[in-house]
């Protein structure tokens, strides 16, 4: 599906994805989705990729809420910026390493419901509109949403492919 460019659009393709992942990962054993990637990477199993994309929910979800009530903020929390995100990415990581998959699982799906009722609160103007917010920057509140759900979970299942891929060739 191309990147979205209407509320419509950014809805059906992060509900759509959102399915796609949860079948991908339910078509899985669950010792097939408890086992370690073999590849190197931050995220080490599906448990951190679920972790990593509500995190992301979060990110948005605390953003929005803290400019719409008035409260300037960025999109990434102090100290990050565009350039040292990576290492808020695995300031996550450690915060969930001890956090069980099924935990992981109940964690995204009530933030992507929390994201999409967010999305579905603007219009499409509000969403798609450059600059509309002046908190957004030179960009959107639609291609934030985008990079938070339908682009997200395409980057989820690429990950999680690679490593079924991996499984199945052993």
């Amino acid at each position: 599906m191309a990147r979205p460019t209407t509320k419509e659009q950014l809805i059906q393709a992060s509900n759509e994805n959102f399915k796609k992942l949860y079948a991908l990962i339910n078509s899985m054993t669950e010792e097939e989705q408890k086992k370690v990637f073999s590849f190197e990477d931050r995220d080490k199993n599906i448990r951190d990729i679920l972790v990593h994309l509500y995190e992301w929910h979060q990110l948005l979800l605390n953003w929005v809420k803290s400019n719409q009530s008035g409260n300037k903020a960025n999109f990434l929390p102090e100290p990050y910026n565009w350039k040292t995100y990576p290492q808020m990415n695995i300031g996550f990581w450690e915060k969930h390493q001890k956090t069980p998959l099924k935990e992981a699982v109940i964690l995204l799906e009530k933030s992507h419901s929390d994201v999409m009722r967010l999305i579905d609160s603007f219009s499409n103007e509000e969403l798609f509109t450059s600059k509309y917010f002046p908190w957004t920057g030179t960009t959107s509140l639609g291609s934030y949403c985008i990079s938070a759900t339908s682009s997200h979970y395409d980057w989820a299942m690429k990950k999680i492919k690679k490593h079924k891929s991996d499984i199945k060739g052993k």
